[in-house]
């Protein structure tokens, strides 16, 4: 439907009303989701450094765009944004003795409160490691310290929703440290929290909303075990699928859905109409073409593939190397010269390497060597980087495909090298994971095993033997031994360090082990 913007025109004077603000800041919600970004912006834009909700407005549209697209550029301008935004609600949140000025204080101070919740999830963005997510916790715990909140339901669901569920995503480790100064995260609680919230049909009830949608199909995949809640991602979208149909933001969810259900094909035809749906944010597009892109290696389809991979190198700043590292020799492009550019595309945001591409650029070294060694499956290894065997697992075929692949270049590793250990190792990991989802258990514990009693041998790729454990571990848990699954991961996260992808290991295991809390037997 086309958003009517019932916003009165009121008169530019020195102060802007309170009911006006929060009908023009919804009002530029409703724009954003038809996709009309610019006019959202325009409409907030001159009350944005004197009124509390159009500077949240404007703040909220820039970080959720940031969010949207991953571009430092945009992570940059959203943080500055922001900055200004807390500006602009600290004046307002100054204690004077007016009793008619009071309702405004404690609007401000729940402005400021979802502001500072903003920095957090950028802060989140920008780097996964243990040192941000405790700096963003921190930033949202500042936000429940105001008793403004109880009078604003809808804000402090979001915000203590939001607090509650980005710490409980902390590996124990780190909880226990910011338990000693008084910090929580409760997962249940803040889920519930913010699924109140969603469904208050208030200013915010769109951003509980978007939240809980970004938990249940990346935070839990990425992050997580791979158990993001479908059902509840598909309830969430359907009023706002009915409301803004062609609203780029709700096909892109519609498009993620899909493709965690395994419907790749479904996935696709709505990613294509995501990219059609606007040309203003044409980061969005970026997006679209990264999904295309995986969705295509899912069916290893690598024509299809490398065309979005060579988009996202052509059109976009992010993360050039892992779209690099997704070559294909049925290409016609030079397999060994690609891997050679890789360590060159390398960035850094907020100072720092993004882990995957570290990972990618230490993978293609292998290429620089003046008789270079191949990668056995570098896009499937990447595949499971991101975790996209627990979504090819949803279709037999698909991962009954992935298997013939993968037992193609096991027969293929027969001349040794000094990666043969290494590319055994991973090839092995890899066919234990598709034989799990294909239900042919015993043979995947087989192949784990036989990794894990490879240690001594491998001399590069360490993390195959703690990622392994913990894969061993998910693997007994589906069995219904919850000791072993419990031993297995404890054993990955106590007794393995400085590898690769090490800090989204820990993640993983901290999801790993509190389902395994709530397991009748064996408990941690």
């Amino acid at each position: 439907c086309v958003c009517v913007c019932v916003c009165v025109c009121v008169c530019r004077a020195s102060q802007m009303d309170l009911h006006t603000a929060i009908q023009e800041t919804q009002c530029a919600l409703n724009l954003v989701l038809n996709d009309k970004f610019s006019e959202a912006l325009d409409l907030l834009k001159p009350w944005w450094k004197d009124s509390m909700y159009h500077a949240l407005g404007y703040s909220s549209i820039l970080v959720m765009q940031a969010t949207m697209t991953f571009e430092h550029r945009d992570i940059q301008a959203a943080m500055s944004t922001i900055k200004e935004a807390l500006q602009t609600c600290q004046r307002f949140r100054k204690k004077n003795s007016v009793v008619g000025s009071l309702s405004k204080e404690m609007h401000a101070e729940i402005c400021y409160a979802e502001c500072l919740l903003q920095k957090a999830t950028l802060t989140f963005v920008q780097d996964e490691n243990m040192i941000s997510f405790i700096k963003g916790g921190i930033k949202i715990r500042t936000t429940g310290q105001s008793d403004a909140f109880r009078q604003f339901e809808g804000g402090v669901k979001l915000g203590i929703g939001s607090f509650n569920l980005m710490l409980s995503l902390l590996p124990q480790r780190v909880l226990r440290l910011l338990e000693f100064i008084g910090f929580s995260g409760n997962r249940g609680f803040g889920l519930s929290q913010l699924r109140e919230g969603a469904s208050s049909h208030s200013l915010r009830s769109i951003l509980c909303a978007l939240t809980l949608l970004f938990y249940n199909t990346y935070v839990s995949l990425i992050l997580g075990t791979g158990e993001g809640n479908l059902v509840e991602a598909e309830a969430l979208l359907a009023p706002y699928q009915q409301k803004y149909p062609k609203g780029s933001i709700i096909l892109f969810y519609s498009a993620r859905i899909s493709t965690l259900r395994g419907h790749f094909e479904k996935a696709r035809a709505r990613y294509e109409e995501c990219v059609g749906s606007q040309q203003e944010w044409r980061q969005i597009h970026h997006l679209c073409y990264w999904e295309l892109m995986w969705n295509h290696s899912y069916q290893q389809e690598w024509q299809q593939a490398y065309h979005y991979a060579h988009l996202l190198c052509q059109e976009s700043r992010w993360s050039k190397v892992s779209a690099a590292a997704t070559p294909d020799s049925e290409t016609g492009e030079n397999l060994v010269e690609l891997f050679r550019q890789v360590e060159g595309l390398k960035q850094r945001l907020a100072g720092k390497s993004i882990p995957t591409e570290k990972f990618a650029v230490r993978k293609s070294r292998r290429y620089k060597a003046a008789v270079p060694v191949l990668l056995v499956v570098p896009a499937l290894e990447m595949m499971y980087v991101w975790n996209g065997f627990s979504i090819v697992g949803k279709r037999a075929d698909s991962t009954e495909a992935l298997l013939v692949t993968i037992e193609t270049a096991e027969e293929q590793l027969r001349s040794p090298s000094e990666f043969h250990p290494d590319d055994s190792c991973l090839v092995q990991m890899l066919k234990g994971l598709c034989l799990k989802h294909l239900g042919r258990l015993l043979q995947a514990e087989l192949c784990f095993t036989q990794v894990l009693s490879s240690e001594t041998r491998i001399r590069y790729d360490h993390y195959l033997i703690p990622f392994t454990l913990y894969e061993l571990g998910l693997l007994y848990k589906l069995q219904g031994d919850f000791a072993k699954a419990a031993t297995c991961i404890e054993n990955a996260k106590t007794n393995y360090k400085d590898y690769s992808m090490e800090s989204r290991l820990h993640f993983r295991i901290h999801a790993a082990l509190s389902s395994l809390r709530g397991s009748p037997v064996g408990t941690p």
